[in-house]
């Protein structure tokens, strides 16, 4: 034990200056932060997701995260892959500026000015409906705050100095539904890019994105006497739902529809630049014991809840057992804050009652028309 801590200690040291810290600014698709060493099948427990180009401070290495600094009081590990040195000097202090918001033909925004590129972190409110984001390492000198007639979703926006070098920002919505934020850098400016309701709550109003999970080298898991393979039904499923949706004159955005090669970062940055209303992601489930079975959705964000509780509710009249509705979900796309979104653990492969739902195709229309009655009941529950 005494030996292999020496080793790493000699590794963290050839990384570390006289000073016991690096410089480096985020880098590569989609950096994240996570907020501690813990892991399991889905990685570690994620903070947030990061800009590219933030500056960061690494105080300490282990194994293939960095340990960084965000304030006097606050850490978190992000992976070595995602950060390159830089020289760039740290000051005693940065602070924050004139904020401006405003809208455009489709967004209502909230730029916060700062004096360099800080990492943040964001959560999601409910009862009353608030995006709330910190920015560590950053104290204020916000005296002016413009907010212009042309905002449509957010109704107050306001901050708060809750530590010495932790600055909140506080952004109230106008409705009880999260319809999604992207936050980002503009030069050294804080943007947070608010996504307003529709103005019509109609399915057919929407752009519905339909995630097949897995695919090419990816299976997923297997039948447990069948030995079909997930990606393959996860597709057909898809695949009724995308053709149901669109009878319902919904516009639908399919990340495959075909068995083919896609990663998690593939499909994110897809999904961003197509920017739909609402995601759902299909996959089937398994379980080491073969007697587990049932439907079950899944969330990460509280203010996309809903949209999984209204899908859950109408899978189970397809009389699947009850697995549940989760939340704080690892799953990669469950991450993005951009729209609400749903992953649906349709059935487990690993029961044989489940298998045989699963492998008939009746079952899969069945289901497609229970997700297109789940989003429509979510509207409803919206308006």
């Amino acid at each position: 034990m005494i030996r292999i801590a020496c080793i790493l200690l000699g590794l963290f040291s050839q990384n570390l200056n006289a000073q016991n810290f690096i410089v480096g600014r985020t880098t590569g698709q989609l950096p994240f932060l996570e907020y501690g060493l813990g892991d399991d099948r889905l990685g570690g427990a994620k903070m947030t997701y990061l800009d590219s180009n933030i500056l960061i401070k690494v105080v300490d290495s282990v194994n293939t995260d960095y340990k960084v600094q965000l304030s006097a009081n606050h850490f978190a590990f992000l992976s070595k892959q995602n950060l390159k040195q830089d020289t760039t000097t740290l000051q005693p202090y940065y602070l924050t500026s004139s904020w401006r918001v405003w809208g455009d033909e489709k967004y209502d925004y909230v730029s916060v000015g700062l004096s360099e590129k800080l990492p943040y972190k964001s959560i999601q409110q409910i009862d009353p409906s608030r995006i709330v984001v910190d920015i560590f390492g950053v104290t204020s000198n916000t005296n002016w705050i413009t907010q212009l007639k042309t905002i449509k979703e957010i109704k107050n926006a306001w901050y708060e100095q809750i530590e010495d070098d932790v600055f909140r920002v506080y952004i109230q919505l106008r409705h009880r539904q999260h319809w999604g934020y992207y936050i980002y850098y503009n030069k050294n400016a804080l943007q947070i890019r608010v996504k307003r309701q529709p103005p019509s709550l109609h399915a057919k109003k929407l752009v519905v994105a339909v995630d097949a999970g897995h695919g090419g080298s990816n299976s997923g898991a297997t039948g447990v006497t069948s030995n079909v393979n997930e990606k393959d039904y996860t597709l057909k499923i898809a695949r009724q739902v995308e053709k149901y949706l669109k009878r319902k004159k919904v516009k639908v955005f399919m990340t495959r529809g075909e068995d083919k090669e896609l990663s998690m970062i593939d499909r994110t940055l897809m999904l961003r630049e197509k920017d739909p209303d609402i995601l759902i992601s299909i996959h089937l489930n398994s379980s080491g014991n073969q007697n587990v079975k049932g439907v079950s959705t899944y969330y990460r964000y509280i203010g996309f809840k809903p949209l999984s509780e209204k899908i859950l509710n109408r899978m189970l009249q397809l009389e699947l057992n009850d697995f549940g509705n989760i939340g704080a979900f690892n799953f990669a796309l469950s991450g993005p804050t951009e729209y609400p979104n749903c992953l649906v653990e349709v059935a487990f492969l690993s029961n044989r009652e489940d298998e045989q739902k699963i492998l008939d195709p009746d079952f899969h229309k069945a289901t497609a028309k229970k997700i297109y009655k789940g989003i429509k009941d979510w509207l409803k529950s919206v308006k």
